[in-house]
């Protein structure tokens, strides 16, 4: 599903994010990017959906090269890509509904099947009920389930997610990675950002460690 070799990613500030990652991800793996802060977890993310490109070597997704992918075509390859932030990235003046519906909006799906697999997404993630309040009148835990939801309401092969349980209260933050556990159960493949050791071995999935730009340990 997910192979890095040889990876480097060089900033315009020259500043080296990554030098030399290698690794890989199976389909239908779970996974975990950990590491202190600024050791390069979030530009791995990045360069997995494209909203980065590699300074050197290659980066393969579901056994694309992404080098190869010519900007007009990065929308379609995204389509396959489920990404949750921390900071859920929502639009607080629009209500849940549209919140969710935004991904299957850009990709043109009908406004019929738009609201079955919105319902169905909120269903998942247990907000089912919620779908006129806006965003602020939302918890924050609350708010992350609404990112989650947009993240797989077009049921993407791939989900990746930067520190989602950063901003949450212990209770909170289980329940949330048992929530992408509850995905990855069904054949998502899952990779998540996180410097939470004690969360990650609640789950007990893989650990690939960054330190300092460089794979450290897999």
């Amino acid at each position: 599903m997910i192979r890095f070799d040889g990876v480097h990613k060089r900033y315009p500030n020259g500043r080296e994010a990554l030098c030399g990652v290698s690794f890989a991800v199976d389909s239908g793996e779970m996974c975990f990017l950990t590491g202190h802060s600024g050791a390069g977890k979030s530009s791995i993310l990045k360069l997995i959906a494209l909203i980065e490109r590699p300074s050197r070597g290659q980066v393969f997704v579901n056994n694309q090269n992404v080098s190869g992918i010519k900007r007009r075509g990065i929308s379609q390859f995204r389509r396959g890509i489920g990404v949750v932030f921390q900071d859920h990235k929502l639009l607080h003046d629009r209500p849940v509904s549209d919140n969710v519906a935004l991904p299957l909006i850009v990709a043109g799906v009908g406004r019929s099947e738009i609201d079955k697999r919105v319902r169905a997404a909120l269903d998942q993630v247990g907000l089912l009920g919620k779908e006129k309040n806006r965003p602020l009148e939302l918890s924050t835990g609350e708010q992350q389930r609404v990112g989650i939801a947009r993240a797989v309401v077009a049921k993407p092969a791939l989900l990746i997610a930067d520190e989602p349980t950063g901003n949450l209260d212990p209770d909170l933050a289980l329940e949330t990675m048992r929530l992408f556990k509850r995905f990855n159960d069904v054949g998502v493949t899952v990779v998540i950002a996180s410097h939470d050791v004690h969360l990650i071995d609640e789950v007990g999935a893989r650990r690939i460690v960054i330190d300092a730009g460089r794979v450290a340990a897999t």
